[in-house]
């Protein structure tokens, strides 16, 4: 795990930021130890089948994305230090952020069981709050919580957990999942540019490697 070390440089810290348009207070989950490793599938999206022979080479969009990390939760920082909200509760106040990502408001729940009541025909999903995965300044992307697994392995006498694994499984959205009046959109657009910065970055960095000095390939 990395986590930080007085004795050397300040590490970043991972987290899940949680936005909700009508109370707009993020919501963070920090990850107290960054995760020993994090696996990113990337599935090209092509366009519908049965197309001309030139629908082979084009691109539909961006890839779609899958990200899955496991994170460790622990208590006994917070507990040596006695904090008050720790020792009372735990680390369920974190695992309740975390958990509540893939639930509807309570509020909403009963505004539509009102609307079912009252007759409405049609009642709309609750919408998820824009939900950003930060991994350091050059990775900010808007994802959604696809699945999670809670793994408590050490509880208080009170049964609330004090030591957690959770394996987080994200899909990452792209300007082809959100609105153009979405902030995502423009966030995972913004991340798409850093991205050719960076393949920009490594190409000047490789081409006189590869082909030798004052060849150029254009």
């Amino acid at each position: 795990m990395n986590g930080t070390d007085s004795r050397g440089p300040q590490l970043l810290r991972g987290a899940l930021v949680s936005i909700d348009t009508v109370v707009p207070i993020p919501k963070l989950v920090v990850f107290q130890y960054n995760p020993d490793s994090v696996t990113r599938e990337l599935t090209v999206r092509t366009p519908p089948e049965g197309g001309t022979r030139l629908a082979a080479t084009r691109l539909a969009g961006a890839p779609l994305e899958k990200i899955s990390m496991d994170v460790e939760i622990d208590a006994a920082d917070q507990l040596a230090n006695s904090d008050p909200t720790t020792m009372a509760l735990g680390i369920y106040p974190q695992l309740s952020t975390l958990e509540m990502l893939i639930y509807p408001t309570s509020a909403s729940v009963i505004a539509n069981a009102v609307l079912l009541a009252l007759g409405t025909i049609e009642l709309l999903p609750p919408t998820a709050p824009l939900t950003l995965l930060v991994w350091g300044i050059k990775r900010i992307v808007p994802v959604r919580l696809d699945g999670l697994t809670i793994t408590e392995t050490m509880h208080d006498t009170s049964l609330n957990p004090i030591r957690a694994q959770a394996a987080l499984r994200l899909n990452v959205l792209s300007y082809e999942d959100l609105s153009i009046t979405n902030p995502g959109y423009y966030i995972f657009l913004a991340h798409q540019v850093m991205k050719e910065s960076m393949a920009l970055l490594n190409t000047v960095n490789n081409t006189a490697a590869v082909l030798g000095a004052g060849i150029s390939l254009i």
